[in-house]
């Protein structure tokens, strides 16, 4: 059984039918239901089809947090080869929040940055829920600068509900380690490729993907504040959550009309976490292509293609 969200009951129902009528065909053998759980079958299918075809963007930011959804590492365990981690900032200390590393990809090396917000309880709060600290992000930024030194083309996973805003990380000055890593994804000179697989979340989020090429989960979501939070601040109520999501066009369909993005990955009906391998694959693939456009433009012209891309946002968006 999946864990289903709020808006997938119809489909719920109609699952737990089917698994109702195996259980029954189980233990009494000789009862023949093969017609009816076809039957079912179908109608779940179609029901799932019917409603991700028309999801509001409220309804994308729940499949976006699901909690079976592949995380940053599912990716990179089955995308990378040969990965060694690398830990800490040399300031002072690790942050598990941002999984950093080289490996191949493609049998080519390759610098990843990922945020993972872990799958349970215990991974979640080793990788505090993916919300980095300002050692997350500067290590993020020792990993660039090492990418540069040897040439090495970065790839960033991002899935963050935000950077996290303890005391403690404010202490340590979180809003100048999250401008460094944007600056410093702003100048490298060599190929950038962002995939927001979950979650972009603000400053969080933007720290690492302001790349070359951004790509986007189709119900994946990227906003300059949650929705909860948005509400809170306009209304002071979280349960407007809804209304915000509306209006500040957070989906991928939206980002891509507006240019924020570059592509959408299409997922499988009903999420990433229905088909992991499925979305991975396919992620992989847009992967492939948006390095493969890269391919040929020396550091000067990889810089000044992304800080273009980046101006225009700002010059040319039209809402």
């Amino acid at each position: 059984m999946h864990n289903y969200l709020d808006f997938e009951k119809p489909v719920a129902d109609l699952d737990s039918q089917i698994l109702e009528l195996k259980r029954i065909s189980n233990d009494e053998g000789s009862l023949d239901v093969g017609d009816d759980i076809a039957r079912l079958e179908k109608r779940s299918q179609d029901a799932l089809l019917d409603l991700y075809r028309k999801l509001s963007p409220w309804q994308k930011t729940q499949v976006a947090r699901h909690p079976d959804r592949p995380h940053c590492l599912d990716y990179v365990n089955a995308l990378i080869t040969d990965f060694t981690p690398l830990a800490g900032d040399r300031y002072f200390a690790e942050d598990l929040a941002i999984i950093s590393g080289f490996g191949r990809f493609d049998g080519k090396p390759v610098a990843v940055i990922g945020q993972e917000k872990g799958s349970d309880t215990q991974t979640r709060l080793k990788h505090n829920f993916g919300m980095a600290r300002p050692e997350g992000y500067r290590k993020a930024v020792r990993l660039m600068n090492l990418a540069e030194r040897f040439g090495v083309p970065v790839l960033t996973l991002v899935d963050t509900a935000g950077a996290y805003p303890g005391i403690g990380a404010e202490e340590r000055g979180q809003a100048e380690a999250i401008a460094r890593s944007t600056e410093t994804c702003l100048n490298l000179r060599v190929p950038l490729v962002s995939l927001v697989i979950g979650e972009g979340g603000s400053g969080g989020a933007i720290a690492i993907a302001a790349a070359n090429r951004v790509l986007m989960l189709e119900h994946a979501i990227y906003s300059v504040i949650s929705p909860e939070a948005g509400a809170s601040i306009l209304w002071r109520d979280a349960t407007r959550a809804k209304d915000v999501a509306q209006a500040m066009k957070i989906t991928a369909q939206d980002l891509k009309g507006f240019g924020i993005i570059d592509e959408i990955v299409e997922e499988p009906v009903g999420g990433a976490h229905r088909d992991k391998d499925a979305t991975i694959q396919r992620a992989g693939e847009a992967i492939r292509n948006a390095f493969a456009s890269l391919d040929g433009l020396d550091g000067d012209e990889l810089r000044r293609e992304r800080r273009r891309k980046f101006l225009a946002m700002g010059r040319d968006l039209k809402v």
